[in-house]
């Protein structure tokens, strides 16, 4: 597999690229933030690693470009730690966001989850059972892995539909965002609400008339979320 690492900080790159070439990827590097976008439409890029200070294009509006095209897992690396860097990387459409200085072996970890998850989110995902679920003007279809409201096609992550499946194929159950969290990334939770929020909260934009008083995503105060019949 291909794994895009993009850094200005050229330690950086070769430090990741003996790690992950031990597993196997192979290693595309760049230096800059157009440089990386370029890549994607030089090779098949199964997996993104990026810095957010970079020159010429930025890790944010590099995040935000590629997922105007692309739904290949993104993984910020920065040593920006603010808890407002990490929810724009992950509104953006980030996948995960790992703050310098990084434990190389906990990078690798994350780099094969992110494979994982991605790739049973292909044709053999287990959500898959070439139906349509139709709520209101929300019409989600598992085969094809789209959901559009009315004759709009709604551009959403792997996650944020995954979360909409979850929550219309249960319309009416409430789920907490601890199983949200744990259905969705295949992962322990660890009471990061952040997470969970933002992608709840992009989502609601796509779909909602109005996200501030939403019709299809109730909040159940105390409890968590469901999907609300129209």
């Amino acid at each position: 597999m291909n794994i895009l690492v993009a850094d200005d900080e050229r330690e950086i790159v070769e430090l990741i690229e003996l790690y992950l070439s031990k597993e196997n990827y192979n290693i595309i590097k760049a230096y800059d933030g157009m440089e990386a976008y370029n890549k994607f439409g030089e090779e098949k890029i199964d997996l993104a690693i990026l810095d957010i200070m970079m020159p010429l294009l930025d890790g944010f509006q590099l995040v935000k470009r590629i997922r105007e095209k692309y739904n290949t897992p993104v993984i910020i690396l920065s040593a920006k730690s603010e808890d407002i860097d990490k929810i724009l990387g992950l509104g953006l459409g980030a996948d995960d966001y790992m703050t310098k200085p990084f434990n190389p072996l906990e990078l690798t970890a994350r780099v094969q989850s992110q494979l994982r998850r991605y790739h049973k989110l292909g044709p053999s995902v287990e959500l898959m059972e070439k139906s349509v679920i139709e709520i209101g003007d929300i019409v989600l279809d598992e085969d094809g892995m789209t959901a559009s409201k009315g004759d709009k096609q709604l551009e959403l992550t792997s996650k944020e539909f995954k979360i909409l499946y979850l929550l219309m194929k249960n319309q009416g159950k409430v789920y907490t965002k601890k199983q949200i969290f744990e259905y969705v990334w295949e992962d322990n939770y660890y009471n990061d609400d952040n997470v969970v929020m933002v992608h709840l909260s992009n989502l609601r934009d796509k779909i909602e008339d109005n996200p501030k008083a939403p019709k299809y995503i109730k909040t159940i105060r105390g409890l968590g979320y469901k999907f609300n019949g129209v």
